[in-house]
């Protein structure tokens, strides 16, 4: 039967039911009005691999008119050999790719870049170094008024006036402008972008990358954009696709699939997290935080409580623990390790009386309490995720979901392939 804490735990469980406290209809869906439902680039079912060695496997994405879906993950994850085959330069080894419903790559048939409607812009720029400004433009435009619609690209991107000077003479936002106007020029359908602005510094990087957003907003351009970078995904994308290990393994908009982690890899992928580890017993949890509900999984399954360091509360030692409340659950006690001023914000890092590990807790503005003093930490239930543990346990899993009985064989089930998918 639940204890006390029972009555404030539903919030945090584990898989699905794991994310269940985000109720907010319009974080489901993409916050720009401009979009549409046509469908302008369509991957269905990619798989490629170079040599025995697979690149992706079943990529399926669609990306909308006046959209921004960004492939997020780590350097060989797979998403820059997505935009390549969609781009033309990668013929996939199966799957399809479409461009306004029209298919432009399958087993049959190879259409190349140029006939499918899509600019490209890449991290290097790819300006060539012996023509001016106005003809990197105008390269690939057909059509008397070439030069007349590269100036007019140029006007766009505030670069009026450029015409005639050479990529050599322009700083490294200027070229990633001529970059930009470039690849808009030919009106092109589909924009796919490969880190472009990684190679700008922070300051200008934001101011470039709005501007592009803007022009490509206005333009009504679907965007599908390669990006290691979580807080450039979530400052453009409308939705970002989340990949690991060559798969897709998250789709949504910004606020969601924060909010809304898969699994343990996602969640930590957009932020540092702190992990509470814990076993389950007829489905939950004990912490010193208190108790957790676990449905979905049988006992003795190793967890991972997780919460995000601004999402941890401090109080500071008094006669006794903090009153325990329905949204921060009680309180633990331990002792400053550290303490840092981060700008906007402060870093405290505590070491805890339970187990002796160490949990992040980040504040507002300047708060540096000193080495020793001791505190109580709370954390925010609604703000946290329980998950199978993922490597370590899963012989457990499997010893668990293999001598199940009957009526536990569909939760042991799920919990394995749970864990497995989060491994």
């Amino acid at each position: 039967m639940p204890d006390k804490f029972g009555r404030f735990t539903d919030a945090c469980a584990s898989g699905k039911a794991a994310s269940r406290f985000i109720t907010d209809d319009w974080a489901e869906k993409p916050v720009r009005d401009n979009g549409s439902d046509t469908v302008r680039l369509s991957l269905e079912e990619l798989r490629h691999a170079y040599g025995a060695t697979p690149a992706i496997l079943n990529v399926s994405l669609e990306v909308h008119a006046g959209e921004v879906v960004s492939l997020l993950g780590p350097s060989g994850c797979g998403k820059s050999t997505t935009l390549r085959i969609a781009a033309g330069v990668e013929h996939q080894s199966e799957g399809v790719v479409r461009i306004d419903g029209a298919v432009v790559s399958d087993d049959r048939r190879h259409a190349p870049p140029e006939a499918r409607s899509v600019g490209l812009m890449f991290q290097d720029f790819a300006l060539f170094p012996h023509l001016s400004v106005a003809d990197n433009v105008a390269f690939g435009l057909k059509g008397r008024d070439r030069r007349a619609r590269a100036a007019a690209e140029l006007k766009r991107v505030g670069l009026g006036g450029y015409d005639n000077k050479f990529p050599h003479q322009l700083s490294g936002g200027e070229q990633q402008r001529v970059a930009l106007a470039r690849a808009l020029a030919p009106q092109p359908k589909v924009m796919l972008m490969d880190e472009p602005f990684s190679s700008l510094d922070h300051r200008l990087r934001d101011e470039i990358r709005d501007e592009a957003l803007s022009l490509l907003q206005e333009a009504g351009t679907a965007v599908l954009l390669v990006t290691h970078d979580p807080d450039e995904a979530m400052r453009m994308s409308d939705r970002i696709a989340l990949m690991r290990d060559g798969r897709i393994v998250q789709v949504g908009a910004p606020y969601h699939i924060y909010n809304h982690p898969a699994d343990r890899l996602a969640a930590e992928f957009f932020s540092d997290l702190n992990i509470i580890h814990g076993v389950v017993s007829e489905q939950q949890t004990d912490t010193p935080f208190g108790r957790f509900l676990t449905p979905g999984l049988v006992d003795h399954v190793d967890v991972e409580v997780i919460i995000r360091p601004q999402h941890l509360k401090i109080d500071l030692l008094s006669d006794g623990p903090p009153t325990e409340t329905p949204s921060n659950g009680i309180a633990a006690s331990g002792v400053v390790e550290r303490s840092r001023f981060m700008g906007s914000q402060s870093l405290v890092e505590v070491r805890m009386d339970y187990d002796n590990r160490v949990l992040n807790a980040t504040v507002p503005g300047a708060f540096l309490p000193p080495r020793g003093e001791r505190l109580w930490l709370s954390l925010r239930r609604d703000r946290c995720f329980v998950f199978p543990c993922s490597a370590q346990s899963l012989p457990e899993l499997q010893y668990a979901a293999r001598n199940a009985g009957d009526d536990d064989a569909g939760e042991a089930s799920e919990s394995l392939a749970a864990a497995t998918h989060g491994a």
